[in-house]
């Protein structure tokens, strides 16, 4: 399914891009692909789908630090929860809120 979707989103991309219908079509696109992010339902999806991917990563996260353990040098771990402290708290790792 990703692969479709970021197929669909290079064929737009290029026909946005190589399309020699001119400015009236370039804006009717650009009104058509905001009124579609724009919609509720989409927005609702894409909200979704970016938590069902945090709950995934936290998951992979735990997996991978109950493997690893303590081989890690004590340099990187540190540094790794001084980089976390520094976070916000509503923030994820791409600087995005969680609402």
């Amino acid at each position: 399914m990703r692969y479709r979707l970021t197929f669909i989103a290079g064929l737009a991309t290029g026909y946005v891009l190589g399309a020699r219908a001119g400015r009236e079509r370039y804006e009717q696109l650009r009104k058509a692909a905001q009124r579609v992010s724009q919609n509720p339902a989409v927005r609702n999806t894409a909200e979704s789908a970016a938590l069902t991917g945090r709950e995934a990563a936290s998951k992979a996260f735990g997996t991978v630090s109950a493997k690893v353990g303590d081989r890690l040098p004590a340099s990187v771990t540190d540094r790794v929860r001084s980089l976390r402290d520094q976070r916000g708290a509503d923030e994820d790792d791409w600087g995005t809120s969680n609402t």
